[in-house]
């Protein structure tokens, strides 16, 4: 099953016929909302509000361990995201959709970003954080409804909740080598990665962050809400299409994340331990 994590302006998702809104508790918290389980294009899915509703949280409060825990949970196997984006290259233009498939952490050690610790050592590879299987489906699909798309994109996490200064942008674009620039897909990718399920971002351009030298295409909360209305409807198309085809199988680097990656043996850990962790490995 996909689960759809909707970010910034995506509260809910038009059409979904709803079957049931799971409010539940996790090992780690409760989600940012209730997970919303409904047909969309044919397909069951789950929906989660990445902020809340209503936009409650920013993002180094999000609650990512239990996101990403009740929606596997939940049973989804795949994380479709959702989350605007500052362009850091011209060729990205605002409005643009585009695929991330690395991630460089700048944030500031505010978020609760493992499933590990606390009596359980463990550690995933991500070289390659986002899934190659569920990247390349949603390429297709987007060819499939001539939906232009930029992939294969370099994501930098920064910790916000204020917009950057501009030596960081340049330091992200020349330094860093990255293409776009945002709050909330760390450690949601990573995550994921440990919970052994597909990823992957759909990133809304809404802005060039604030490396040009003209003010005025410089990111601000007024330009992100010109241009992310008509960003967000392509997103709306392009998840649907890609639901209307069968997804490719998952890489076992991505499903069996976990089979060499835990030190600790099962008989150190609590039945608490045991109890999420089976359900990670699951």
């Amino acid at each position: 099953m996909l689960g759809v994590i909707g970010g910034s302006g995506l509260y809910a998702l038009d059409g979904l016929e709803i079957i049931k809104e799971h409010d539940i508790e996790t090992p780690f918290g409760k989600p940012s909302a209730p997970i919303v389980e409904g047909q969309f294009s044919g397909q069951t899915i789950l929906f989660l509000a990445r902020h809340g509703q209503g936009h409650a949280f920013l993002p180094h409060e999000v609650n990512y361990r239990a996101n990403i825990f009740a929606l596997k949970k939940l049973g989804a196997s795949r994380v479709f995201g959702v989350s605007a984006a500052g362009s850091l290259r011209e060729e990205i233009k605002p409005g643009d959709l585009a695929i991330a498939t690395q991630y460089f952490d700048h944030t500031r050690g505010k978020r609760n970003n493992t499933f590990f610790g606390n009596g359980i050592a463990g550690h995933v590879s991500t070289a390659y954080p986002v899934c190659p299987s569920l990247s390349t489906d949603i390429e297709a699909a987007a060819k499939r409804i001539n939906q232009a798309i930029h992939s294969g994109k370099s994501y930098a996490c920064v910790e916000g909740p204020r917009l950057g200064t501009q030596v960081e942008s340049f330091f992200l674009r020349d330094h860093a080598n990255c293409d776009l620039v945002g709050m909330t897909n760390v450690p949601e990718a990573f995550l994921a990665r440990e919970a052994q399920m597909a990823y992957c971002t759909v990133c809304l351009v809404t802005d060039y962050d604030c490396w040009m030298e003209d003010p005025d295409q410089h990111v601000s909360v007024e330009k992100f809400f010109e241009v992310y209305g008509g960003a967000l409807e392509k997103a709306k198309a392009l998840l649907a299409e890609l639901l209307s085809q069968p997804f490719t199988d998952t890489p076992d680097s991505v499903k069996q994340a976990l089979q060499m990656a835990i030190l600790t043996p099962d008989d150190a850990m609590s039945d608490e331990q045991k109890d999420w962790l089976n359900t990670l490995r699951a």
